[in-house]
C-alpha cells in the first residue's frame, strides 16, 4: 500500500504521460464523426424505406 504522498507522486507522473490531441486532430475527428453519422443515417433511412415499401406490398397482397 502506497502512502498518500507516494500515491500523489505516482498520479502526477502518470498525468505527465498524457498526450493531448492537437486542434487539427480534434477538428479532423469531429468532421469524420459528422460525416460517418450522415452516412449511417442515410443508410438506415434507405433500409427503412425499403422495408416499409416491402411490408406495405406484402400487406396489400394479403389484404386483397
Amino acid at each position: 500500500m502506497a502512502s498518500p504522498v507516494q500515491f500523489l507522486s505516482q498520479v502526477r507522473s502518470e498525468a505527465a504521460k498524457i498526450v493531448w490531441p492537437t486542434r487539427r486532430e480534434v477538428t479532423t475527428t469531429t468532421i469524420m464523426v459528422f460525416v460517418m453519422a450522415t452516412v449511417f443515417s442515410l443508410f438506415f433511412f434507405t433500409v427503412d424505406l425499403l422495408i416499409r415499401g416491402g411490408l406495405s406490398a406484402v400487406l396489400r397482397a394479403i389484404g386483397s
